[in-house]
C-alpha cells in the first residue's frame, strides 16, 4: 500500500483506529489486572496461589474464585447470637482444658466444634476442600491455619503427628474459632 495515495482522512481514520485498539487493548490489560489485584486482596496471596495452581492457569483460578465469592453470598452468613458465642467459647475451653490429658482427642474435638461454629453462622458444613473454599471469602487471613490444622489432624488419625504438631493444631484451630466467634458481620457479605 503506497502512503502516498492515502487521503488525509484516510489517514486520520487510520490513526484514530490504532488509537482505539491501543486504548482498548490498555483498558483490558488494565481491567485483568485490577480483578487479580482484587481477588489476591480478598483471598490473599497464599490463596489465590493455591486456586492458580490448582486451576490450571490463572483466568481459570479467577473465574473459581469469582463464583466462590458468589457461592458465599448466596448464603445466609450471619453473626453469632450472644448465647450461641457463650456456649461455644464455654466448649473451647474445655476442649483446651482436655488437651492436656489427650491431644489427640482435643484436636479432633475443635475440629468438631469449628464446625459447629461454622454451622451456626450459616456455612454449609461438607467436606473439608469445600468448608475451607467458603471461609476463605470471609477469612482469608486464617485460611492457611486452617488447612495447616485440617493436615496434623489427618496425620494424628494415622498415628503420625506429634504432641507438638498437636499443639500446633490446637493454635491453628484457634485462630480461626476466635475469628469465626468475634466477627459480628462477614467481610464479604452484602446487606
Amino acid at each position: 500500500m503506497d502512503t502516498g495515495t492515502l487521503s488525509t482522512t484516510e489517514i486520520v481514520l487510520i490513526g484514530t483506529l490504532v488509537v482505539v485498539l491501543a486504548a482498548a487493548v490498555a483498558a483490558f490489560v488494565w481491567q485483568r489486572k485490577r480483578r487479580t489485584e482484587k481477588l489476591r486482596t480478598q483471598f490473599g496471596g497464599a490463596e489465590y496461589a493455591r486456586a492458580v495452581e490448582h486451576g490450571g492457569n490463572r483466568r481459570k483460578a479467577e473465574a473459581g474464585l469469582e463464583e466462590r465469592a458468589q457461592r458465599v453470598e448466596a448464603f445466609h452468613v450471619r453473626p453469632l447470637a450472644a448465647g450461641d458465642r457463650a456456649r461455644f467459647l464455654e466448649c473451647w475451653r474445655g476442649v483446651q482444658a482436655r488437651f492436656v490429658d489427650g491431644p489427640a482427642g482435643a484436636v479432633r474435638e475443635a475440629d468438631g466444634l469449628l464446625g459447629d461454629v461454622m454451622s451456626t453462622r450459616g456455612y454449609p458444613v461438607s467436606d473439608f476442600e469445600q468448608r475451607a473454599a467458603d471461609i476463605s471469602v470471609d477469612h482469608p487471613l486464617v485460611l492457611e491455619n486452617y488447612r495447616t490444622a485440617h493436615a496434623i489432624a489427618l496425620r494424628q488419625l494415622g498415628g503420625k503427628a506429634t504432641t507438638e504438631e498437636l499443639r500446633q493444631a490446637m493454635v491453628h484451630y484457634r485462630t480461626l474459632f476466635e475469628e469465626l466467634i468475634s466477627e459480628p458481620v462477614p467481610s464479604g457479605a452484602h446487606a
